[in-house]
């Protein structure tokens, strides 16, 4: 375990120390110590700093995906085991049993999956890719792998079938022909049924690829097969030829059997269904069009829309039921998709909200010849999973226990706390439970198979997902679960727009303009805010108790005034046009009422969406406290949020975009600060700190005006307009000195083109809000699309960026502000888009009985430091490494009945160290850019460590996590690495290519937690979670689900001996002699390809390595131990059974003729 001594590098520094400099350090990689005077002020050494993380605690894996399987192509069921499994285009298999029992696995070649088979209750799955390839995969392990795998080179593969309690898999192909596998050694048999040979010589058309195999549940040694052209041929396995064939003008999507065997059912193309007699295989005897109209003259119904399947399920007390999808009429173009379910007479249509790609019946047998009596039916839509309960005759829906509606709008951030207060998931669980919903069946949920139980992992986790709706859900996390807890609707608190007058209105964002972009949550004092697409952030309170009230709102001017003409008459101007405007004005309401229009449609002062002016009823949860929204300034609408942070202790909410920062004080409802960013600075002339700033290089390279550097471009950036740093009305700007070197024009009388001249200093013009397109002037309309094309974290991209100084990242927290500052005081930490670092000072008032009338003061402290790429987040350590949390204000329920003294009066929890001789009087800051991170040493802000993290890419997250007990910071880069840093020494932990950032949604919905946690949106509709903790990787395989349980096969009723003897062979003798080496011969090498695959004892890659490792592999090595015994047992003794009936016989015959002479025989 290293050691890392401060004992000179900490506060106390001299003056004159060498070390003093912000921004020093090594430039490579590794970290830097700069020496510098003596320690403490009372010359005592420090304590040193143990950091216990070593690389040996990191390794990734991926733990659990949740969701909906995205853009699913296939469904299986194993009736016996009860659990399900969908394939998807992208090569993933989802298998679901009880809720807990979610398992993910991935083709390795990602070809979309054609169709899925169980081993019934054999723990095993057969998957036919597009690819042309089987798999089987074994789900005996709680990760399934693939025991074989087996590549057609000449085939395409477009129908399998695998009868119940065989080995012999049927595959039929595109070209007509039916292949046979064994699913044992997953070898091709010599057996092929040949599609020239199953048609009639006489017909001269190719029937098309085979769409449908199954064996007559009858008699096991018949397989009907179906050809898509209409052709339907009933082969003898034994004798090798075809016993019948059946011809419809039509083609064929599907075929089903009656249980008996003695006929079937057929779905067409036109919409019909022919039910088809073994005696008469001339023409069907039966032929609707469930949804045709029918003709008055008497002719044959219209055609209709294709049915794509059907499944013909009989039942032992009622008529059978017959399900299909499709089959609609033509002329009801806007129907949505449909299944019908016909029981007797009856016909049921049910509309689906997606189209549905597969559907299966549930049985209550496995038995293909036995009654089936169907209970529910599983469709799978394109975007969700519904079960129908058909035991009620109003065909109910059954409430689905997985968390597989997280794209019900499409999700557009996330957050994620691991280990957070254990009372929050009952709190909200208890304001999000609704009365169940009427309509749903009250019957348990059909997919139950599975094992799951609650791992060692027992701390409470809540993600939350924002959406494109204005919807945020929190879900409960723990123990690598989802559960919705509580939704909460944002929009609830605007008006709603009304179709027609988007043109009217200020909208900057026409699709989804409540689309959720940042959130903040503070789960200690339950203050929850979010921000959103149209420029406003919303802050909430959580109360159990529902309120009938007004929504306050604020309105902010955050806009950059720099797009004015100078002309040299001298005359004092305001900064703003309407000074007064930027003044705090509190309104208990807003809406359009007190908006301004200037000269003629110019947009000024109008906020983009209208708050609700009456009392809302707010349900218990999350009640709107204060609604801040950015207004229009000159016809320039305003910029989104690209920051954003809420201290509750404190009262305050800051948030920042590419023009500035505001900070609102929402227990008083003011505005306490509203300022572009260079105004940030101070009296500190932006010329000063040019060389520090990667700006002035960038801006040649954007194509700006030529830098300037007479006497009218200084004179413009010394007049730096005062007022636009307003604190509570009072101007807190060192520079107070009048502007006098020019004269503004109205907006109205000059074009764009010309307020953007050469003489205007870069800094102001890089502030413009209209300049995303930075050599070329934009009209308001571009601007409008360059602006929201870019609905993203700030932290995406530097390139974008380069023109603008956007706040990028806030951070509240009792820090020192100042380089000679001797005890910590509330600062808001400010990080802005050009890696610089500002810390506000803010004054509160000393006692909380005056919080709500005295006046908050924020101020530059006029420190900044200095990075490299824009600033993503900030953390503070105290004098022993350990992190520092923000201070908060304990919950309290704001409507609560009991509104005594006691309970009013708030209850703040500081962390501020309580003397200085036990915490220490000094602090480290981790900052961490796109480019680097940096250690800063508080009050002396001298450089303690730096680490360039990537020189190439830039990072897209960084978060300050906890684990195992101690800190350390998890970075994720746009190349995919997820790298860790010790802190505060930011040695490189660990470094890992992970996974390419394929789309812009997996940059902007990653984040980490504490405990070695983090996830991400894998797909629209599925978030992926992993672990970057090697004891969660170690643990990982308790965690997971069970697939498969042992479980009795039910005994297959009895048929009558006169059935038993004639109707049809053992499958033993069967199969095994018809298509086994012996007699079939071995099929051609160029046919297919046999893979053998990753599965069995190395299937348990993800615990490998610990002692849980070796005892899972023991435990399946066990069961394989025990399986194999059981089955060599029951051989055992059904060979001496028929031992023994061979023995019996013989010995009757040997009586029988005994006393006879030969010539008697």
């Amino acid at each position: 375990m290293k050691k890392f001594n401060f004992r000179k590098v900490l506060d106390g520094l001299t003056a004159s120390s060498p070390g003093g400099s912000s921004g020093g350090g090594s430039g490579a990689g590794g970290g830097s110590v700069h020496p510098g005077g003596t320690a403490g002020a009372a010359g005592t050494p420090r304590d040193e700093i143990q950091e216990t993380l070593t690389s040996d605690y990191f390794q990734i894996c991926k733990t659990v995906r949740h969701g909906f399987p995205y853009l699913p192509t296939a469904l299986a069921f194993d009736p016996v085991q009860k659990i399900l499994a969908i394939g998807t285009r992208t090569g993933a298999i989802r298998i679901l049993g009880r809720p807990g029992v979610d398992c993910y696995c991935q083709h390795e070649s990602g070809a979309a999956v054609l169709q899925l088979q169980f081993l019934i209750n054999e723990g095993a799955l057969v998957s036919a890719s597009a690819d042309d390839a089987l798999h089987l995969w074994n789900l005996r392990q709680k990760r399934p792998a693939i025991l074989h795998s087996l590549k057609f080179n000449r085939e395409r593969i477009t129908y399998c079938h695998l009868p119940f309690q065989s080995k012999w898999l049927y595959v039929g192909t595109e070209r007509g022909n039916t292949h046979i596998v064994n699913i044992e050694s997953f070898i091709l048999s010599g057996y092929v049924i040949m599609w020239n040979k199953a048609i009639e010589l006489s017909t001269k058309t190719h029937p098309g690829p085979v769409v449908h195999l199954s064996d007559s549940p009858r008699d096991e040694g018949k397989l009907l097969i179906g050809y898509e052209n209409g052709t339907v041929v009933l082969w003898d396995l034994r004798s090798k030829r075809a016993d019948l064939r059946a011809y419809y003008d039509e083609a064929i999507h599907s075929v089903a059997w009656h249980h008996e065997g003695k006929q079937f059912m057929c779905s067409h193309s036109d919409g019909s269904l022919t039910l088809w007699n073994l005696k008469s295989p001339n023409r069907p005897f039966q032929t609707t069009i469930p949804h045709g109209k029918i003709q008055r003259d008497g002719k044959k119904p219209e055609s209709c829309k294709p049915i794509l399947k059907v499944e013909y399920k009989t039942c032992k007390n009622s008529e059978p039921f017959v399900i299909f999808s499709g089959g609609l009429s033509y002329d009801k173009a806007c129907r949505r998709p449909s299944l019908t379910i016909m029981h007797g007479k009856a016909i049921t249509v049910l509309e689906m909200d997606h189209p549905i790609v597969d559907f299966l019946t549930l049985c209550e047998t496995p038995y293909p010849n036995e009654f089936q009596e169907p209970y529910a039916v599983v469709v799978l839509l394109e975007k969700d999973l519904i079960v129908v309960d058909l035991t009620q005759s109003n065909f109910p829906i059954f409430e689905n226990p997985y968390p597989i509606d997280i794209h019900e709008s499409p999700v557009t951030c996330t957050e994620y706390f691991a280990d957070c207060p254990p009372d929050l998931i009952p709190v909200l669980y208890s304001v999000g439970a609704k009365h169940k919903k009427q309509g749903y069946s009250n019957k348990e949920w059909p997919i139950s198979g599975g094992a799951w139980n609650l791992g060692a992992q027992t701390y409470p986790e809540i993600i939350i997902t924002g959406h494109a709706d204005g919807s945020v859900k929190f879900w409960d996390a723990s123990a690598i679960t989802l559960q919705m807890l509580y939704k909460l609707k944002t929009s609830k608190v605007f008006e709603k727009q009304k179709l027609g007058e988007g043109k009217a209105t200020a909208e900057i964002v026409e699709e989804d303009p409540f689309a959720i972009q940042m959130m903040y949550w503070c789960p200690e004092s339950r203050i929850f805010c979010v921000s959103g697409v149209s420029a406003y952030v919303v802050v909430y309170r959580f109360s159990k108790h529902e309120v009938n009230t007004e929504i306050a709102s604020l309105e902010v001017r955050l806009q950059y005034e720099v797009e004015d003409i100078i002309t040299p008459e001298p005359e004092i101007i305001p900064p703003f046009p309407d000074a007064s405007s930027q003044l705090p004005s509190l309104k208990s309401l807003s809406g359009s009422t007190n908006t301004v229009a200037c000269e003629g449609t110019m947009k000024d002062s109008i906020p983009c969406l209208s708050v609700k002016t009456r009392p809302v009823r707010m349900p218990p949860g999350y009640q709107a406290d204060l609604v801040i929204q950015l207004v229009w300034v000159d016809g320039e609408p305003p910029q989104q949020i690209t920051s954003l942070a809420v201290n509750s202790a404190y009262g305050l909410v800051a948030f920042g975009n590419c023009n500035g920062l505001a900070v609102v004080d929402f227990m008083q409802k003011t505005v306490l600060l509203s300022m572009g960013t260079l105004d940030l600075y101070g009296s500190s002339d932006p010329y000063q700190r040019q060389p520090r700033s990667p700006r002035k290089s960038k801006q040649f390279a954007a194509g700006l005006t030529e830098l300037s550097d007479s006497p009218v471009s200084l004179e413009l950036e010394r007049c730096k307009s005062p007022t636009s740093d307003h604190v509570n009305g009072h101007c807190t700007s060192p520079t107070s000195q009048s502007c006098s070197s020019g004269k503004r024009l109205s907006s109205a009388d000059v074009s764009k083109a010309n307020r953007r001249g050469p003489g205007r200093p870069p800094f102001r013009k890089a502030q413009s809000a209209a300049c995303m397109e930075i050599s070329l002037p934009v009209t308001t309309e571009e601007n409008r699309e360059n602006s929201f094309s870019r609905s993203r974290s700030s932290s995406v991209s530097s390139i974008d960026r380069d023109s603008k100084e956007a706040i990028t990242a806030l951070y509240f927290m009792e820090s020192f502000a100042r380089k000679n500052d001797s005890a910590v005081s509330p600062c808001l930490w400010v990080g802005t888009g050009l890696g610089m670092v500002l810390i506000l000072s803010l004054n509160l008032p000393a006692s909380d009985d005056l919080r709500q009338s005295e006046p908050v003061m924020v101020s530059p402290s006029g420190t900044v430091l200095t990075l490299k790429g824009a600033v993503l987040t900030f953390a503070c350590l105290d004098c022993m490494g350990t992190l520092t949390h923000p201070p908060y204000e304990v919950w309290r329920d704001p409507h609560s009945a009991d509104d005594g003294e006691k309970t009013r009066k708030r209850k703040l929890v500081m962390h501020s160290p309580s003397s200085s001789q036990d915490m220490g009087d000094h602090q480290f800051a981790v900052i961490c850019s796109e480019k680097q991170a940096k250690v800063f040493s508080l009050p002396s802000q001298t450089c303690l460590y730096v680490h360039n993290i990537t020189e190439t890419s830039f990072l897209l997250r960084a978060d300050v996590v906890t684990l195992c007990n101690s800190v350390c910071l998890a970075c994720f880069c746009a190349n995919g690495h997820i790298m860790t840093l010790s802190l505060p020494s930011l040695r490189p932990l660990l470094d890992i290519n992970y996974l390419p950032v394929t789309d812009m949604r997996i940059a902007r919905t990653f984040c980490f937690t504490n405990e070695g946690q983090a996830l991400y949106l894998s797909s629209p509709t599925e978030i992926q979670r992993l672990t970057y903790s090697q004891e969660m990787c170690d643990n990982l395989q308790d965690m997971l689900g069970d697939l498969f349980t042992p479980v009795e096969t039910p005994e297959a009723q009895n048929r009558g001996f006169l059935k038993g003897l004639f109707g049809g062979s053992g499958q033993a003798f069967d199969r095994e002699e018809l298509f086994g080496e012996a007699t079939a011969g071995k099929a051609s090498r160029s046919l297919a390809q046999h893979i053998p695959g990753s599965g069995g004892i190395e299937g348990v890659r993800g615990a490998a390595g610990g002692v849980i490792g070796d005892l899972t592999r023991a435990r399946i090595a066990l069961d394989e131990r025990g399986q194999k015994l059981g089955e060599l047992d029951e051989r055992t003794a059904s060979m001496m059974a028929s031992a023994e009936a061979f023995s019996k016989h013989a010995h009757e015959v040997m009586l029988k003729y005994k006393d006879k002479k030969w010539y008697q025989f």
